[in-house]
């Protein structure tokens, strides 16, 4: 495999060609960031609490590097999540964050799901784009369609016809039943 087409296949998303998914893919990924980065400046507020709190309690060692670590990864991996950059690393990084923190909770609390409920919600976001990318609506996928034209092209050709396709549906279906 050569060097572009390895960075292709790290920048192209899966795509489903609905309008309508990939926009909720984009929402999801702004969502979801925005409150990583809230995540991260509370853990930069007080890292030697947070580290006594939360990473020595699960026996890391070096719990103030881990504690930044934890913080950094929130920090730089939420902005990119929402920018659609870099997508599938940074995820993959937002995602092992979670795992640890899942770990935390069950270890401190069991299997309590009201401790476990939000680590496990974005440990499935982040494992969710991390498996499938961006989405269409991103700079991975800009940078993607730079790279390998010819493939996100023909994808883009094709959500055109399926827009298409819907709009003549729709407006066929507004005659049928006698609406302008």
């Amino acid at each position: 495999m050569s060097n572009n087409a390895l960075i292709t296949t790290i920048f192209k998303p899966n795509v489903s060609l609905n309008f309508f998914s990939q926009t909720g893919w984009a929402v999801l990924r702004a969502i979801v960031g925005i409150m990583m980065i809230h995540n991260g400046l509370d853990k930069l507020g007080n890292i030697e609490s947070f580290a006594e709190a939360y990473v020595e309690v699960i026996g890391l060692p070096f719990p103030i590097f881990f504690s930044y670590v934890a913080a950094f990864t929130e920090l730089i991996g939420a902005p990119l999540l929402i920018l659609g950059l870099f997508t599938r690393p940074a995820a993959f990084g937002l995602f092992a964050t979670m795992c640890v923190a899942m770990y935390h909770h069950v270890k401190v609390a069991g299997f309590n799901i009201s401790y476990l409920e939000l680590s496990a919600i974005y440990a499935a976001c982040f494992l969710f784009f991390t498996i499938n990318g961006a989405g269409l609506f991103s700079s991975d996928a800009l940078i993607a369609n730079l790279l390998d034209k010819s493939a996100l092209s023909a994808q883009a050709k094709q959500i055109m016809r399926l827009e298409k396709a819907y709009e003549a549906s729709s407006s066929e279906q507004k005659a049928k039943a006698g609406i302008k």
